[in-house]
C-alpha cells in the first residue's frame, strides 16, 4: 500500500533523485524530465512531439527505468490491430477454454512510437486504459499495473501514411510537449557524450538505476492529490478557459475537462516546487501544454505563421491575475 505520510519534502527528495539519475544520459533535456514528471505526478498522459534523433523514446525508457517502473514500447503502424495492443484471448486445447493473454498496454509505462501512424480502431483501444486504467475483452474487465502512464510520440513533418489523432484520444493527454533541435552548446556537449555509447545501449546499460520503487511514486500522487487549491483559482482557470473560447484566433476553445487537468498539474508542479498550496504562477507555468492540443488554431491565423502557442500566451497576458 502507498504510504499516505508521504510529506511534500518527500516529493521533492523524490523527484531530485529522479532527475539527477536521468541526467545521467539525458543532455539538455532538463526543462522535458521536470515537466514529464509533473504529468506523471498528476496522474497524466504525456504526449511528445518533435522531428526524429531528439531523444523522446531515450526519455521515456529513461524515466521508467528511474522510476523502477515496468515498461512496454509498442510501434504504431497502419496494420496495428486492437489486440496488438489491449491482448487477446488464447484458446488452450488441453484445457478446453480461453484465457487472457495481456498486451504491451499491461505495462506501467507504455510508449507508443509514432501513435499518428495507426488507424483510428488501434488509437481508440488505449482511451480505456488511459481514462479507466482499465481494458475489457471479451466482455470482461482486466484492470491495468499502477501506476499506468502512457507516453506517446509523433512526428510533426511527416505527414504520408499517417492519420491524424482524433479529439478524443487528445483530449486523454494531460501535456503535449514539444521536443525540439538542442541549442548549438547543448548539442556539442550531447555529442561528446554520447559518440561513444553504442546506439543500441539501453538506460540500465548506460549506468541509470532505479531509485524509487512505484510504491513510492503512487504515495507521491496521492499525496500531490491533497495539494491546497486557493478558493479564488478554479474562477481564474475559468476566465481562461472563457478566453480560449471567445477568441477569433481559435475555432475550437478548451473544455471543462480541460480546465480540471489544468489544475491537477498544477498541484503537481506546486508539489515540485515544495508547496502545499497552487498560486497562479503554477497555473500559468501549465497552461500551454495543458492547453496546445486541446484547442484548434483558426486557420487563417495559420496561414499568416502563428501558432496555438501564440494564442494561448495572448490569453494568459491578457486575463487578470488573481492576488
Amino acid at each position: 500500500m502507498p504510504d499516505s505520510t508521504l510529506t511534500i519534502p518527500s516529493v521533492v527528495e523524490l523527484a531530485r533523485r529522479v532527475e539527477e539519475e536521468s541526467a545521467r544520459v539525458l543532455v539538455g533535456l532538463e526543462h522535458e524530465v521536470r515537466l514529464c514528471l509533473t504529468a506523471v505526478l498528476a496522474g497524466g498522459h504525456v504526449l511528445l512531439e518533435g522531428p526524429p534523433g531528439v531523444a523522446k523514446t531515450l526519455l521515456v525508457r529513461t524515466l521508467a527505468t528511474a522510476l523502477g517502473t515496468s515498461f512496454a514500447r509498442l510501434q504504431f503502424t497502419p496494420d496495428l490491430m486492437p489486440s496488438d495492443v489491449t491482448g487477446t484471448s488464447v484458446f488452450h486445447p488441453r484445457e478446453g477454454e480461453f484465457r487472457f493473454q495481456p498486451g504491451p498496454v499491461f505495462a506501467q509505462f507504455v510508449l507508443c512510437d509514432e501513435i499518428n501512424r495507426a488507424p483510428a480502431k488501434t488509437q481508440s483501444a488505449l482511451l480505456e486504459a488511459m481514462q479507466e486504467g482499465a481494458v475489457t475483452i471479451d466482455g470482461r474487465r482486466h484492470e491495468l499495473p499502477r501506476p499506468f502512464t502512457v507516453f506517446a510520440t509523433m512526428n510533426p513533418i511527416e505527414h504520408e501514411g499517417t492519420y491524424p489523432l482524433p479529439e478524443a484520444q487528445l483530449d486523454r493527454f494531460l501535456f503535449k510537449l514539444l521536443v525540439g533541435y538542442p541549442e548549438p552548446e547543448v548539442e556539442a556537449r550531447l555529442l561528446s557524450e554520447a559518440h561513444a555509447r553504442s546506439p543500441s545501449a539501453t538506460p540500465l546499460e548506460l549506468g541509470v538505476r532505479a531509485v524509487i520503487v512505484p510504491a513510492e511514486l503512487e504515495a507521491a500522487r496521492e499525496r500531490v492529490e491533497r495539494v491546497e487549491v486557493r478558493a479564488d483559482l478554479p474562477a481564474y482557470v475559468v476566465a481562461l478557459l472563457g478566453a480560449t473560447r471567445s477568441t477569433r484566433s481559435l475555432v475550437l476553445g478548451a473544455s471543462p475537462r480541460a480546465g480540471v487537468m489544468c489544475l491537477r498539474a498544477a498541484k503537481a508542479r506546486a508539489a515540485l516546487e515544495g508547496l502545499e498550496y497552487v498560486t497562479p504562477d503554477h497555473i500559468k507555468e501549465v497552461f500551454l501544454p495543458t492547453m496546445r492540443h486541446r484547442v484548434v488554431l483558426d486557420p487563417a491565423e495559420e496561414l499568416e505563421g502563428g501558432t496555438s502557442d501564440d494564442a494561448l500566451k495572448r490569453i494568459l497576458d491578457s486575463v487578470e491575475v488573481p492576488r
